[in-house]
């Protein structure tokens, strides 16, 4: 039987000058702006009138926009730092002019993606290296007063499926939360969110697990994202394609949520903020 940690821990996120209140689960939207990310539905260019996309997310109960320019998924090769840039800087102008108050994510590991990205006000660093290729970032972070999501990925996204192995998948993931956490908050970082990494060299095994006992990683005293949006944990044990995967993934947000997450990135904002809607209700009864 399930049961709510009803995790009382409340997070307030000063984002480059624009505040983040974490005192109820928020949802980050995807948007990536590549030819090639794992589900079409999150991809977006200037031609497919992204600006009226992002604000139906708005509408729809969006908080964060996570905007990304490289794809992570399983097998992706490497894309230049020149071509990450040219994707992303043009419809980040453009949503930023039109959205001069949204909290905007930028996916990147890269320094000199990130200081052109600064140029538009963005808000929050998501990294999936997690710290891994983006030590010249940490400057920047602080000079900006950025909130740094730190995820873990055994390996490279080339490589990181084949045969993931761990001898205590979550031992190795609290190490390794623990040690980053300290070289951040050494480094002047204030605000840190971890990210578990479903699907980031994990098995299916081990994603269950991890997701079974997510309310572990509330030791460390950041808040919690989940990327777990028709992920191939949902769709491979479904045996259905990525498309037909927002029931399943609607299934194990509300699971996520009662184990104490506090951030859903998810693809789906609608059914995202309804599931947070019943689980605010649910969490706040009798």
């Amino acid at each position: 039987m399930l049961s709510s940690t009803k995790s009382n821990k409340y997070y307030s996120f000063n984002c480059n000058g624009l505040p983040l209140d974490l005192e109820y689960p928020r949802i980050m939207g995807v948007v990536n702006l590549t030819p090639d990310s794992f589900y079409a539905g999150s991809r977006a260019t200037f031609d497919d009138n992204l600006l009226h996309r992002i604000e139906q997310m708005l509408e729809e109960g969006m908080d964060i926009l996570d905007l990304g320019a490289v794809s992570s998924r399983p097998g992706a090769e490497k894309v230049t730092e020149e071509e990450e840039t040219s994707r992303l800087i043009g419809p980040l102008a453009l949503i930023r002019k039109r959205f001069p108050k949204l909290l905007i994510s930028i996916d990147t590991y890269r320094s000199g993606v990130l200081e052109k990205a600064l140029g538009y006000d963005i808000n929050i660093v998501n990294d999936i290296s997690g710290l891994r290729e983006a030590e010249t970032m940490l400057p920047l972070i602080t000079q900006y007063n950025l909130p740094y999501i730190l995820m873990h990925m055994q390996g490279i996204p080339t490589t990181m499926q084949k045969n993931p192995s761990y001898k205590n998948v979550m031992l190795e993931l609290l190490d390794f939360f623990k040690e980053k956490v300290h070289r951040l908050r050494n480094a002047g970082v204030i605000d840190i969110i971890i990210d578990p990494g479903f699907g980031f060299g994990k098995a299916q095994e081990h994603n269950f697990e991890i997701l079974k006992k997510l309310d572990v990683f509330q030791i460390l005293e950041c808040p919690i994202l989940i990327g777990l949006s028709r992920k191939s944990m949902i769709h491979k044990t479904l045996q259905i394609e990525p498309n037909d995967a927002l029931n399943g993934t609607t299934a194990l947000h509300m699971i996520a949520l009662l184990n104490g997450a506090k951030i859903l990135r998810a693809h789906d904002v609608l059914e995202a903020k309804q599931c947070i809607d019943l689980y605010t209700t649910y969490n706040s009864a009798g």
